[in-house]
């Protein structure tokens, strides 16, 4: 994902909101937003057009209401940002990151346990 593609975090948070719900209006997409925070129909048009643009979503005109669809996949926007996060800010190392990750949440015995199961599988590849 080259850097003009790459979601900025609001446009992250509608990603989402397509992904989870599928195809939606921009009023489907505004209404789900301003449940977590105040945002205006008019800059969650501005922003699904610029998305639009970008070609992070497809934009169906075939009605009056305009409906979008994301048209990037979820797994590879997750693992573009990740990658570009641990890059720059744990210079590559996927062990600081997990290791700061660890130490700074209370993990669950649930979550430890497919941690775990997740470092058994990886070892059993190698």
């Amino acid at each position: 994902m080259s850097n003009t593609n790459k979601p900025t975090e609001t446009e992250l948070e509608i990603l989402q909101i397509l992904w989870q719900n599928g195809p939606s209006s921009v009023r489907d997409v505004n209404d789900a937003m301003t449940k977590n925070k105040e945002i205006g129909y008019t800059t969650t048009l501005k922003l699904m057009q610029i998305m639009n643009e970008k070609e992070l979503t497809h934009r169906d005109t075939a009605s009056r209401t305009h409906i979008y669809t994301a048209n990037v996949e979820e797994e590879k926007v997750k693992s573009g940002l990740l990658k570009s996060f641990i890059n720059s800010a744990f210079r590559g190392s996927t062990s600081s990151l997990v290791m700061q990750a660890l130490g700074q949440s209370n993990a669950s015995i649930d979550e430890l346990n497919q941690i775990k199961s997740l470092i058994a599988q990886i070892e059993n590849k190698k």
